[in-house]
Formats: C-alpha cells, structure tokens, sequence
C-alpha cells in the first residue's frame, strides 16, 4: 500500500528532527473545492518543536523543513503551514 503524503511528510522530518516534536495535521478537508484540491491531501499544517531551530531565523526554518521534506513531496502539497518552535 502506497504511503500517504502525511506519513511521507513524517518519515521524512523524523529522520532530520530526530528527538523533536512533529504533529503533522491534514487540513484538506477544509479546502475541499477550492483551487489546489485534488486528492484529500493537498494541505498540511506541520507544527515542529525541534533544538535544531535554535538561533534560526523564521526562513531559515522554513527552508530547512522544505529541505528535509524534498522537491518531490513539497511538488505535491498545495499549501503548507508551518508551526516552527525551538522549546
């Protein structure tokens, strides 16, 4: 059975958060027929509460995330919100 982008999206930033605490929430639902709905995972609120952000700016942050998360996976997420915290 193929994987579902939350769970993609969560192998991905555990193994780059490790220790860390990852709550990735499907809010696709909520966007049901507007623009960028497809298949019911399409928008994500990701919330990380990670040491790693420590001294990061709130890009630095995000791009470290999207980077964890790679082209492939971000190429097929609509919008995601991001939640970054250091404590």
């Amino acid at each position: 059975k193929k994987m579902s982008k939350a769970q993609a999206m969560e192998t991905a930033l555990e193994q780059v958060f490790q220790e860390s605490e990852i709550e990735i929430v499907n809010d696709s639902e909520a966007h049901k027929g507007h623009a960028g709905y497809t298949d019911g995972e399409t928008h994500f609120k990701v919330s990380i509460k990670s040491s790693k952000f420590s001294g990061m700016t709130r890009l630095q942050k995000h791009r470290c995330v999207h980077e964890a998360l790679g082209p492939k996976l971000l190429s097929e997420i609509h919008a995601l919100e991001l939640q970054l915290t250091d404590d």
